[in-house]
């Protein structure tokens, strides 16, 4: 009759080997209950590690500063030639994550969460429109010694990139406006809406998230639901913000607020849009280029398969055309 082996009897190695495995496994399944704890109770701190992790992976480090009014939050990492990116419209420095790696590379890049926006500070009923963050982005160039960058600015950020430009064309080397709010366009069903006062970027649930983001998006991305959440809960947290500012950019002073300035723009200067931009519809790079009267040099640039988001959607090819830009000049 066979009788189980004696687990003494194994090699040193092998008994050694089963220990490390069951440690391994031990090790796995708590951290599979932490993980699935935390997306459950605490996604806040899973969205956290994500976008630390994508910051580590593009070489990015987390600083912060006194400029002015504001205590700016931003990301800097890489050598080179400086690139300052700029964010749009409720939204916070993160949406540059995905191309951040392929400029990392060859570039020095500061991306800043514009005052009032992400983790930068915020000034109880002050005024965030377009001139006042073009002089408040003054006091960050300033501290940061930033002059003769490339200023790259999408949508909101666009129009606060060309206003500073336009007062401040010695300390801007070249000017790059992506999908940019502030120019002259084709008049959309987005436009329409919110001259009328709807503001399409506010939401209660995850139904209302997904539709604001399919505004901006061809597709939509595919983002976890306890994440989704999260992002309700900080839109509706910064629900008067979000409201006040949207108001402020309403106004016939902001809504032209580039369009007026660019015969000021005395920069190399490109605008990138996204062919099927249902934001700031395409026309406007036509207005954007012949308004240019005193650049040096104008390059345009249109990518396909994407909205209102390029350098999410498309990040390759925006760090293509960014980078081409950047090197021809």
């Amino acid at each position: 009759m066979n009788t189980p082996a004696n687990t003494n009897s194994r090699p040193l190695w092998q008994r050694l080997l089963i220990r490390r495995l069951k440690f391994i496994g031990i090790i796995a399944a708590l951290i599979v209950v932490l993980l699935g704890g935390s997306y459950l109770f605490a996604p806040q701190w899973l969205l956290d590690g994500y976008n630390m992790h994508e910051a580590m992976n593009a070489q990015l480090e987390k600083h912060s500063v006194q400029a002015g009014d504001t205590r700016w939050v931003y990301y800097e990492g890489g050598q080179g030639p400086t690139i300052v990116l700029l964010h749009g419209f409720a939204a916070s420095k993160e949406v540059w994550l995905k191309v951040a790696p392929m400029l990392t590379a060859h570039f020095r890049v500061v991306i800043p969460d514009l005052p009032g926006w992400g983790e930068s500070s915020r000034i109880p009923n002050a005024s965030y429109n377009i001139d006042n963050q073009a002089a408040r982005l003054n006091d960050f160039v300033q501290t940061l010694h930033l002059q003769h960058a490339l200023l790259v600015g999408h949508s909101m950020g666009g129009a606060i990139a060309g206003v500073y430009a336009s007062e401040h064309p010695e300390d801007v080397a070249e000017l790059a406006l992506v999908d940019s709010f502030g120019l002259k366009f084709k008049e959309n069903e987005f436009a329409k809406e919110a001259m009328s006062g709807k503001d399409p970027f506010i939401f209660n649930d995850r139904a209302g998230f997904l539709r604001a983001n399919a505004l901006a998006f061809e597709h939509v991305p595919n983002i976890p639901g306890r994440f989704i959440d999260v992002l309700v809960k900080d839109n509706i947290k910064n629900r008067a913000f979000i409201e006040n500012t949207f108001n402020e950019l309403r106004e016939d002073s902001q809504v032209l607020s580039l369009q007026s300035r660019l015969d000021k723009l005395t920069m190399p200067t490109l605008g990138m849009w996204c062919h099927d931009d249902k934001i700031i519809d395409p026309s406007a790079l036509d207005n954007l280029r012949s308004g240019l009267t005193h650049a040096p040099a104008i390059s345009t640039s249109v990518l396909n398969g994407c909205n209102h988001m390029p350098q999410m959607e498309k990040p390759q090819e925006f760090a293509q055309v960014l980078t081409s830009f950047a090197l021809q000049h």
